[in-house]
């Protein structure tokens, strides 16, 4: 068997003690003679995969009995329109804070449902550079709502601490850094994320939602859009893809099994420092106009002089089993994606290639 470093920005890694896992139980999982993926997502095996990786989530992110869990279709995408379906009323505005492209989409998709306002961006020419200080937000005492989101994927910022907005909800879009380190969950009204980053595969959408607002919520949409839908059938209102929530289930166990989000987040500073290192290190050659106090954890992005450098070093990388450089195609450049599945080891084989890279093409 082989196994490259993927440094994929998502569908992304993932650990391989939850792929190992699915590898035993794929044919015969427990001993029933049939995969999860054949069973009844109303069954009593699928129900207590089902439970098991409710409670590890908040477990490892600290949720209260405030907020509903749920496990979603239809990725942080369709949530850029079902927040606002829900949680927008008429007469009423939401504040949406723009640092990247995810936050330009979602502020699209809500002006469909109603009125919104960009309470900051920070859009320089064609690029985010940076993500919004405190001081820089125009924010309406009475919005809705305001939205945000934590991490850039394409731009590689990321906001370290998160806006005060007093009495107005606060929505994040946490698809790209979910679980990357403890956060404070009573600060939010509304926590969504794509699982295919740091939770697991393709095909479930996390959303933790306050229980005030999934009452609050409009019920003059399809009952299929409503949270209070699958909040009141545990999320199992429609069939399920129970093989991403088993596939999520076994990341979990790996992230507590790991010592919670205090131990992941201690390696994903020390992959950061370590990767950041190196491009500080060279600057001709590495080169990053990203603010320093707004530079992403989980994704490092850089270009070199040319481009004909450029694919030069994701061949030689490649060649070396580093894999999924190439950054997006609305950057070019150089995207390396650190998610939790992302080892110091496998970090550090990076930064010794970087280092060897910089010495024969300085």
């Amino acid at each position: 068997m082989k196994r490259v470093v993927n440094f994929a920005p998502g569908p992304a890694a993932l650990p391989l003690v939850a792929l190992e896992e699915a590898q035993r139980e794929l044919l015969d999982y427990q001993g029933l003679g049939m995969s999860i993926m054949e069973m009844s997502h109303r069954g009593k095996d699928y129900d207590a995969v089902h439970n098991e990786a409710l409670s590890l989530l908040r477990e490892l992110l600290g949720i209260s009995s405030d907020y509903e869990v749920l496990f979603l279709q239809g990725g942080a995408s369709q949530q850029f329109a079902v927040v606002p379906m829900n949680l927008l009323p008429g007469g009423k505005s939401a504040d949406y804070i723009v640092t990247g492209t995810w936050g330009e989409k979602a502020v699209a998709e809500a002006n469909f449902l109603g009125k919104t306002r960009v309470a900051a961006t920070t859009l320089q020419g064609k690029k985010y550079v940076r993500v919004a200080a405190q001081r820089e937000l125009d924010l309406d005492p009475n919005a809705a709502y305001v939205h945000m989101t934590s991490n850039n994927t394409i731009f590689g910022t990321q906001f370290h601490t998160f806006p005060e907005t007093g009495n107005v909800p606060l929505i994040v879009d946490m698809s790209s850094d979910i679980a990357w380190r403890p956060i404070d969950v009573s600060k939010f009204g509304l926590i969504y994320a794509g699982a295919q980053k740091n939770l697991g595969p393709t095909g479930i959408t996390v959303v933790i939602v306050r229980k005030d607002l999934v009452a609050q919520g409009r019920a003059d949409i399809p009952r299929i859009f409503q949270y209070r839908t699958h909040a009141k059938e545990n999320s199992l209102y429609n069939t399920i893809p129970t093989f991403s929530v088993y596939l999520m289930r076994n990341v979990l166990r790996w992230l507590k099994n790991r010592g919670g989000l205090t131990a992941v987040e201690r390696d994903n500073r020390e992959k950061a420092k370590r990767l950041y290192g190196v491009i500080d290190a060279n600057p001709k050659l590495f080169i990053t106009d990203i603010e320093k106090e707004s530079r992403s954890v989980m994704n490092v992005v850089f270009t070199l002089p040319t481009e004909s450098i450029e694919q030069k070093f994701i061949a030689e990388a490649k060649a070396r089993d580093l894999v999924n450089l190439k950054g997006h195609r609305i950057l070019g450049g150089i995207r390396v994606s650190l998610y939790n599945a992302i080892s110091v080891e496998d970090t550090q084989k990076l930064v010794d290639f970087m280092q060897t890279f910089a010495r024969e093409n300085a």
